[in-house]
């Protein structure tokens, strides 16, 4: 395998990295490229990418919050190699920033002006998305865009994640949400990943894709009132996608595994499970006579 192709397999593992396991994605894929210089400059674009749509989280400069890396948080042009693939801007604080997809460092921040026009209405969605977080997120980030050279589109971004390497798991929750205001429509999509591997290797990924009209009273005039009305759809949609996932697990605990289970061993006979433990200890008795012989 030439190193162009280990770098192509290295991206491909990197792209697949269960939530908060790709360092340890990347430790391994340095021994098929063992060249550490190169295995950085050739999965830099894998990096960026997963971190991207990943929403990946990072700590802003100046400031004691986080936000989120995405597509709708980049700035400048993409073709600008020097300055736009890797310059993203947080806009509840006005701050533009580096980020090393590598290291996950931000540094160089800069102030960004928002838009007169959109930034009201964003700013309130941002407000009522914070109430949302902290009232059913344990632990979660928001980032609120507003859509450049638009005053009708926002985009309410929201990621959580839960890592318990101890216990062998790690799972991450995506929600995106595109509110427009001038074709009174909500676009969004909710993206669960959950990783089991204790013993195993059992992965949940999930996309829930949602479109819903908004109540024609919403325009961004509207301000604190039509902001909450957009977070109410956003807590149905999401409690309706939660109640849909318990009621799934519960059949499945139900139907789905009973179903792959043997109805019968392989003697054809059912076993009486009320006298499993008595067969149990009668082996234990006979393998006690043949070491130690008859019980006085």
């Amino acid at each position: 395998m030439d190193p162009a192709e280990r770098i192509e397999a290295a991206s491909k593992f990197l792209l697949q990295s269960p939530p908060g396991e790709i360092n340890d994605v990347l430790n391994d894929v340095r021994n098929i490229i063992s060249d550490d210089d190169q295995l950085q400059e050739g999965v830099l674009p894998a990096l960026r990418e997963y971190n991207v749509t990943q929403f990946t989280t990072a700590e802003v400069p100046g400031h004691q919050h986080q936000s989120i890396i995405s597509e709708a948080a980049r700035i400048g042009s993409s073709a600008d190699e020097e300055e736009g693939p890797d310059r993203y801007w947080d806009p509840r604080s006005r701050t533009s920033f580096r980020f090393d997809h590598l290291s996950l460092e931000t540094s160089d921040p800069e102030p960004v002006e928002p838009s007169e026009e959109s930034e009201p209405f964003r700013a309130a969605l941002e407000k009522a998305s914070l109430d949302y977080l902290h009232a059913h997120y344990h632990d979660g980030v928001v980032s609120v865009f507003a859509t450049p050279n638009s005053g009708d589109r926002f985009t309410i971004q929201i990621v959580a994640n839960k890592y318990n390497p101890n216990n062998f798991w790690s799972g991450r929750w995506r929600s995106e949400y595109v509110i427009d205001t001038a074709a009174k429509t909500v676009q969004g999509k909710i993206l669960v990943n959950v990783h089991y591997y204790e013993q195993g290797n059992v992965q949940l990924s999930t996309t829930y894709t949602i479109s819903t009209p908004l109540p024609p009273a919403i325009v961004p005039s509207g301000g604190a009132s039509a902001a909450s009305k957009v977070l109410a759809l956003v807590e149905a949609e999401e409690s309706r996608y939660q109640t849909g996932l318990t009621d799934a697990y519960a059949e499945m605990g139900e139907k789905t595994f009973k179903g792959l289970r043997r109805a019968l061993p392989m003697t054809r006979s059912k076993i009486d499970w009320d006298r499993v433990m008595g067969y149990k200890l009668g082996a234990e008795l006979t393998n006690s006579k043949g070491v130690f012989g008859a019980p006085a």
